[in-house]
């Protein structure tokens, strides 16, 4: 064992805009962190195995699994997690969309969801219903709301198409 293994190391983060300094070893996971040491409690813990999505997060715009990513991977990187999607008070288009739609039921997966589907949105502004769901799958929910999930992302490119002509 060498001489810093398993010892706290201070990391910067960049989390939802906002430079935060934390005090953590660099294997710990970035879901941990965001919860127990910045409060930011959106992304759940799920699996712990990165299979079930309720942890998802953004790095750099792209949909990880905070549970089985090392908060050292996520240094340098934006991090944007469901507390920071809203912007100057409005809700992004797809947490609207989900409202709209029904798309959410005991609430569990929905920021797993969300944080998905904006990556999507991110990459492809006018995806298929089959790239939707192709982009969903790592994403479980227990309430079985798929085709409602669905639904919500295609009326949040709708949106954004139509905010996106009107600018």
């Amino acid at each position: 064992m060498t001489h810093n293994e398993g010892m706290a190391q201070v990391t910067e983060l960049h989390v939802n805009g906002t430079r935060r300094r934390v005090s953590a070893s660099p294997e710990r996971s970035l879901l941990s962190v965001l919860r127990d040491d910045l409060d930011l409690t959106g992304a759940k813990y799920g699996c712990g195995e990165g299979q079930c999505g309720a942890c998802t997060v953004l790095l750099d715009g792209q949909a990880v699994r905070s549970c089985i990513t090392h908060v050292s991977a996520a240094a340098g990187k934006r991090i944007t997690t469901i507390e920071g999607l809203e912007s100057a008070g409005a809700l992004h288009p797809l947490q609207e969309a989900f409202l709209e739609t029904g798309a959410m039921q005991c609430g569990y997966c929905t920021s797993g969801m969300i944080l998905s589907g904006v990556s999507l949105l991110g990459q492809n502004a006018s995806p298929t219903d089959a790239e939707i769901v192709h982009a969903m799958q790592g994403n479980i929910c227990r309430c079985g709301t798929y085709p409602r999930i669905v639904a919500a992302v295609r009326l949040a490119a709708l949106h954004q198409k139509t905010m996106r002509r009107a600018s």
